[in-house]
């Protein structure tokens, strides 16, 4: 694989075959791929055909690959990422937020942990230890797991919003990020394009999805959204298009 060249803002780094073959996977219509399929995505990219081979022995090996009929379906696990990967859907905000106070306390670090990883995955951001919070505009089903460990409240800030949420996420530096990537993924280089999508991809899962009434101008999220969406799309299409007639 070619050296990926990326500005010095952007933060980009090469990606695995291995990381590649889970990418096009979850981009896929379907999480079952033929070798002509994986070869055919993964050269497109830049990916040498023998590193994909080795990545494919090596993921079958792990339990990550399923092989079948000489197709490869990917392990459940993996295919989770997907839902991780779309977009929260959005209500009209009426002003409230959401807020979640942990309750649960002596955890070990491992869980504490966990439960960081599915705060953070809720769109919420810790205003201070054991306190979360977040504009109230996102349908998503809630963990009932999380009912043992913290209190769910909906309030409304005495303070600007706008404020509150500039406190809660570092919402410039993230609209940073965001434009650095955009501008990335217009290389003509196939291997620093797909590289971009994935980190635009990544960057994607931060996003705080907050209503348009507390998002700073000129708020990337939208456009990043649409360019890593019509470049999963054409891997799909990359993907449909490989196979024999």
């Amino acid at each position: 694989m070619r050296p990926l060249v990326t500005g010095p803002d952007t933060g980009i780094r090469p990606v695995s075959a291995r990381s590649a073959l889970v990418r096009i996977l979850i981009a896929a219509d379907s999480p079952t791929m033929t070798s002509r399929q994986i070869c055919a995505s993964t050269t497109a990219v830049g990916y040498p055909e023998s590193t994909v081979r080795v990545a494919v022995s090596r993921m079958v090996a792990a339990g990550e690959l399923r092989r079948e009929n000489r197709a490869y379906t990917l392990a459940p696990g993996l295919r989770a990422r997907r839902v991780e990967l779309a977009a929260p859907p959005e209500r009209p905000w009426d002003g409230e937020w959401e807020q979640v106070v942990v309750t649960a306390g002596g955890r070990p670090a491992a869980e504490r942990a966990a439960l960081r990883a599915t705060l953070l995955g809720l769109r919420l951001s810790e205003l201070r230890e054991g306190v979360w919070m977040r504009p109230a505009n996102l349908e998503r089903s809630w963990p009932a797991a999380l009912d043992d460990v913290a209190i769910r409240l909906r309030t409304r800030p005495v303070d600007e919003p706008a404020r509150l949420a500039a406190r809660l996420w570092s919402l410039a530096d993230w609209s940073a990020r965001a434009h650095a990537l955009l501008a990335a993924i217009e290389t003509p280089d196939p291997t620093a394009k797909f590289a971009a999508v994935c980190a635009g991809l990544d960057h994607l899962t931060t996003d705080p999805v907050l209503p348009a009434a507390l998002r700073p101008a000129d708020w990337p999220s939208a456009d990043l959204r649409a360019v890593t969406a019509g470049y999963l799309a054409w891997f799909a299409t990359l993907s449909r298009e490989s196979v024999t007639p």
